[in-house]
């Protein structure tokens, strides 16, 4: 399977969008097609060759070229097409506004008309020069047995013009001609066309501004000595220098120097980190006021700015389910325009009325019912909210996600490294026959043996425990073999040839070990640990549990204000966590989480999500490790910590890029705006022409105004849309202020 992008050119409306989507799915070995009118591309998951897939397109009457996706896009071609749409705007208007110009000094009483063969002079260029992209476009849809606005707009124009001709030949007076219609609309279309693209650039800001965030250039040390190279050329440990006030060319490990590092164009950050040796920093991140050496761990592609930019992309090139209405109407909307427009042509004569003023209405209808704005209603309002959102450090992977958000009624949560740093930190180790002291290494020492090269918190919280004295760092760690996770329960290993165990209360069940029949000591730990709501281990030797473990994991400072923030949005909260029901009764009693699930085995957190859909509620999970990963794929919006695992975020519809919980509610926040805009476009969309079209019909409209609110649509959708670009995250905000 191939994932292609195309980019299409010639498309003008929704039901360009239609039948190219409909051109490239007739063909064998595809799988999947998105065609979005505001990128103007085409995405392509197939089996089969790419020349296929252009050969279809041009064969529906569009131009078709590969992207590649590794590249920015050449701005400056885009650019110049701009230019150029200006230029025929602006001859349109010279030479449009001496034909309209009797009519705006009418209401001043002044009444004369131009000679009709200078009308036809000025017309013509319009209709046939500046016009002929509306004919080209006509002829591909008719080739290709479709309709589309050029259609439209050409079969209007071209009436209009027409019936001018033929009353000039026929000696009528310059009163009687109606060049100043066909004239104006065509104007009034590219104008409206111009103006739209110009909004469309806007909408892409996002992609352009992380995309210009990677430096071409990196100065790597050789021997010592920095040379600059490409930053295409850079490959995985190489060591690069990034003096201040540069950005960060790689992903990479600091080792050596420290600085305050800007992240904020990538996490929404809006304070500079510190950052010192052996810190993780990111690739397009601003290095502000420090001397760095950062040995590369990743590049090109595989870079977060690389991954991000890739996530924004597929998301705004994604379709909304409210998208699959409009796909619908837009199948069969030109044909039913044009059937219409003869209605009330045929109407109008049999009502006795002249043909010149039946044809007028009758080319006000296809000139008003161009379906431009139903096929940016919901790209543009998609674009837009995906890019300021991740601006704001809040990753949208997929339109559905996006709308679906706005509909949540509970967020679940799992607790480490969600609502907790992450970090936890050994507060209290017990053995069996002592309280911890000094001598307590030597169970600290298996215990940490048997957890040596796992990235879980809980086994880096034992390691640092066991080596962060110089005592214990002198000591060396006895040698496991035979070592095995045990899932949702902890590690066995063999050391010396006998059996331990490292693991929670599950692992006590699994080995038949009941907690009641524990020591005294023991059990009085677990009920400190309950009151505080530390997490346990215990470490079981043959058997017999040797010692217990207590770990501390502070809450994250923002985990009370995004809870009360959820719940002033009317929004219930659950924690499922597979910590020991005393952790996690004490967060939830801290945060006032509504309901608690704890001692939940990693396959049962989706079960759980489940069971809370079943009772009807929209669910949205937050997690962020790979035991999360089934729950975050089964909620109807998944929201995954980006400080967690790749497998959480692969998961999850939403990434969370600096890990703080108070972007959950602004995610929200986002999505909702979001569906508020798609709302409001495609209600515009429609209302122009469920509004427009009659009037049109019954002759209250004449084509130069129908002209104008058919330009006027697509403008006011596209506008609207950028509207978003005002939004803010108001728990960010807050937070913001309160460091200031």
């Amino acid at each position: 399977m191939s994932e292609t992008q195309l980019m299409i050119d010639g498309m003008t409306c929704a039901s360009c969008v239609s039948h190219v989507e409909k051109a490239l799915k007739a063909l064998p070995g595809v799988e999947q097609v998105q065609v979005n009118l505001a990128t103007e591309k085409a995405y392509i998951d197939h089996h089969g060759e790419i020349s296929a897939l252009v050969a279809a397109v041009e064969s529906a009457g569009y131009g078709a070229r590969l992207v590649d996706a590794q590249t920015p896009q050449d701005e400056s071609t885009r650019d110049q097409a701009l230019k150029a749409l200006k230029f025929q705007v602006g001859v349109c208007i010279l030479l449009s506004l001496p034909l309209m110009l009797p009519m705006l000094l009418m209401p001043l009483g002044v009444r004369f008309h131009l000679p009709a063969l200078l009308q036809l002079l000025l017309a013509a260029p319009v209709q046939f020069w500046l016009g002929a992209r509306f004919y080209k476009g006509a002829w591909k849809a008719l080739k290709s047995r479709t309709g589309n606005m050029d259609l439209l707009v050409a079969l209007g124009t071209s009436a209009a013009f027409g019936m001018s001709v033929y009353y000039l030949f026929q000696g009528a007076g310059a009163h009687t001609l109606y060049f100043e219609s066909s004239a104006v609309v065509i104007t009034l279309v590219l104008l409206g066309k111009w103006l739209e693209t110009r909004a469309k650039q806007q909408t892409a800001e996002s992609i352009r501004a992380l995309s210009a965030l990677q430096p071409e250039t990196a100065r790597v040390l050789r021997q010592g000595s920095p040379v600059v190279v490409k930053v295409a050329d850079i490959v995985v440990g190489d060591v690069v220098a990034v003096s201040a006030g540069e950005r960060l060319p790689v992903d990479g490990e600091i080792m050596q120097g420290e600085s305050e590092v800007d992240e904020s164009l990538i996490t929404g950050e809006p304070l500079p980190v510190h950052k010192g040796v052996g810190d993780k920093v990111t690739g397009g991140s601003m290095n502000v006021d420090g001397y760095l050496e950062v040995r590369t761990q990743a590049v090109g592609g595989e870079t977060v700015l690389a991954r991000v930019i890739r996530m924004v992309e597929s998301a705004q090139a994604a379709k909304a389910p409210v998208q699959k209405l409009v796909d619908r109407i837009s199948a069969v909307f030109v044909p039913v325009v044009i059937v219409l427009a003869m209605l009330t042509l045929a109407g109008w004569l049999l009502s006795g009325a002249a043909f010149e003023l039946a044809a007028l209405n009758a080319v006000a209808v296809l000139v008003i019912a161009c379906p431009c704005a139903l096929g940016l209603a919901t790209p543009t309002a998609i674009m837009v909210g995906t890019g300021v959102a991740a601006q704001q450090g809040i990753l949208i992977k997929n339109a559905e996600a996006l709308e679906t958000a706005h509909q949540v009624t509970l967020v679940a949560f799992d607790k480490t490294g969600t609502l907790t740093q992450g970090k936890p930190e050994v507060v209290q180790v017990l053995s069996a026959d002592r309280v911890e002291d000094a001598e307590g290494i030597d169970v600290l020492a298996i215990m940490a043996a048997l957890q040596k090269g796992s990235d879980h918190p809980l086994a880096q919280a034992i390691i640092k425990a066991a080596t962060q004295t110089k005592t214990h760092a002198e000591r060396s760690l006895p040698a496991v073999r035979f070592s095995k996770t045990l899932p949702g329960q902890g590690v066995q290993g063999r050391i010396d040839g006998e059996r331990f165990c490292l693991g929670n209360a599950r692992l006590l069940a699994a080995e038949s070990l009941r907690t009641d029949d524990l020591p005294a000591a023991f059990q009085a730990m677990q009920r400190q640990a309950d009151e505080t709501g530390w997490t346990l281990s215990y470490l079981i030797h043959e058997k017999e549990v040797l010692a217990m473990v207590a770990f501390e994991d502070a809450l994250k400072p923002t985990a009370l204000n995004t809870v009360k923030a959820l719940h002033q949005l009317n929004i219930q909260t659950v924690l499922i966590t597979g910590d020991h029901a005393g952790a996690a009764h004490k967060v939830a009693r801290e945060l006032g989480i509504d309901q608690v699930f704890a001692e939940v085995m990693p396959g049962e957190k989706a079960q759980v999500i489940q069971g809370l859909q079943q009772q009807g509620q929209i669910v949205a999970m937050v997690g962020d490790g790979i035991n999360d990963a089934p729950a975050l794929a089964a909620a109807q919006v998944g929201m995954a910590m980006a400080t967690g695992t790749h497998v959480a975020m692969e998961a999850a519809g939403i990434t969370l890029m600096r890990g703080d919980p108070l972007l959950i509610p602004d995610a929200l926040s986002i999505s909702k705006q979001t569906y508020a805009k798609i709302q409001q476009n495609l209600f515009w969309a429609f209302a122009y022409n469920l509004i427009g079209i009659p009037l049109a019909a019954l002759g209250f409209l004449n084509p130069m105004l129908a002209g104008a609110a058919m330009a006027l649509s697509s403008v006011s959708v596209v506008s609207n849309a950028l509207l978003l670009k005002r939004w803010k995250p108001a728990q960010a905000s807050q937070k913001e202020r309160t460091v200031l």
